[in-house]
C-alpha cells in the first residue's frame, strides 16, 4: 500500500485522537449538585467518542474492511483502550478534571458497541 493511501486511512484516526485530546484539555467547573442529565450527557459522549475511534482505527488497519482478521480487530481494540487510558491520565493534569476508571469503562462500552457493528458487517 502506498504512503498516500495509508495517509488517507490513518489521518482521520490522528484527527479524531486530537479531537478527544482537545476535549479532555478543557477545564470543567465542578457542579455543586449531582445532575443525571449532566451525567448521561458526559458518559454518552465517552461512549460515542470511543465507538468512533475504534471504527476509524479498524477502518484504517483493515484497509477499509478489506482485511478483516482477528489480529486487526485486536489491534483496533487495544489501540482504542490504550488511548482511553492515556486520555484519563492526561485529564489528571487538567484543572477541574479527574482521571477515573469508570470513564475508561464507558469508553470500553463504546469500543465494544462499535466492534459488534463491525462483526455484523463481516
Amino acid at each position: 500500500m502506498k504512503f498516500k493511501s495509508k495517509f488517507k486511512l490513518w489521518f482521520p484516526v490522528v484527527i479524531w485522537c486530537a479531537v478527544i485530546f482537545s476535549f479532555s484539555s478543557l477545564r470543567i467547573n465542578k457542579i455543586k449538585e449531582f445532575s443525571w442529565l449532566d451525567f448521561i450527557f458526559k458518559k454518552t459522549a465517552h461512549v460515542v467518542e470511543y465507538a468512533i475511534l475504534f471504527y476509524l482505527t479498524f477502518r484504517a488497519a483493515s484497509d477499509k474492511g478489506k482485511k478483516h482478521t482477528a489480529k486487526i480487530i485486536a489491534f483496533s481494540i487495544i489501540f482504542s483502550l490504550f488511548y482511553a487510558i492515556s486520555d484519563e491520565w492526561h485529564q489528571s493534569f487538567t484543572p477541574g478534571r479527574e482521571a477515573t476508571l469508570r470513564d475508561v469503562g464507558f469508553d470500553t462500552i463504546g469500543i465494544l458497541l462499535s466492534y459488534t457493528q463491525i462483526k455484523k458487517v463481516k
